[in-house]
């Protein structure tokens, strides 16, 4: 999971994330890494501050098609969509 440290990720949040996942769904991540750096980027790009919580709180979103998880969140305003991610990233739940 180093490749997550390209995206600011502490060694910390890394290593609580590798102690408290199960072995498949780490396995999926190592799997799909391209795919979950590109999600990880866009929302990095899009200018939402707290992504590295979103992943670890929804990681299996960003498992998701990098086209789809574009549609998704290009369906906001960036603005709006930024703010209300950084009050309650809960509302990945709703998108």
């Amino acid at each position: 999971m180093k490749f997550l440290e390209k995206y600011e990720f502490s060694k910390e949040d890394i290593a609580d994330f590798l102690n408290n996942s199960p072995k498949k769904l780490i396995d999926t991540i190592k799997e799909n890494k391209k795919l979950v750096g590109q999600n990880i980027a866009y929302l990095k790009d899009l200018g939402i501050t707290n992504y590295q919580q979103i992943f670890l709180s929804y990681y299996d979103v960003f498992l998701m098609d990098h086209s789809n998880f574009v549609d998704i969140f290009s369906k906001y305003d960036p603005e709006d969509l930024i703010e209300k991610l950084k009050k309650n990233i809960k509302i990945i739940e709703y998108l």
